[in-house]
């Protein structure tokens, strides 16, 4: 259960973790490691933009730095942390963007068309840093349109105080 800080933001709010996926209905002719891709692509591709905490920096500076060298793998990414995505690995900006994409499901629906539309599912995307990059692709024309909205938003809501 997440609790609500004073902004009414969830602290330790969990969005994803790959054991509900392969305990689910995870196709059994695919290793169990296939249930961490997607959620290390996205992980990954908070780890590339800065979008992490700094509790997250501290406790894992060096799975970052060897993800940015692309010496581990996005599967090995999550897997690092028990296939787990939670509240407390993003900084504020990177839990407001989770919220808005991964949580909604925009974030599994990108994936599904970018990676998965001729495959039997989610679970049989390859690990690789083509798909990472494709991914990657998508989920920054994502950010990118969020944090134009957001600005606007903010910039009316200041207009908005000042009349």
């Amino acid at each position: 259960m997440a609790v609500l800080t004073q902004t009414n933001k969830p602290k330790n709010f969990i969005y994803d973790r790959a054991k509900h996926h392969f305990l689910g209905n995870f196709p059994s002719v695919l290793p169990i490691e296939q249930a961490y891709v997607h959620i290390g692509m996205f992980l990954g591709w908070i780890c590339e933009n800065d979008l992490y905490s700094d509790f997250f920096e501290e406790e894992a500076a060096l799975q970052i730095l060897r993800f940015r060298r692309r010496q581990i793998s996005c599967s090995i990414l999550s897997a690092v942390w028990d296939g787990y995505l939670g509240s407390e690995l993003f900084n504020e900006e990177g839990n407001d963007f989770c919220v808005f994409y991964y949580q909604s499901g925009k974030y599994k629906k990108d994936y599904e068309k970018t990676l998965a539309a001729n495959l039997p599912s989610i679970y049989h995307v390859e690990d690789n840093w083509d798909n990472y990059e494709k991914i990657g692709k998508k989920i920054s024309s994502r950010y990118k349109k969020w944090k134009q909205d957001r600005e606007t938003k903010e910039a009316e809501k200041e207009n908005n105080e000042e009349e």
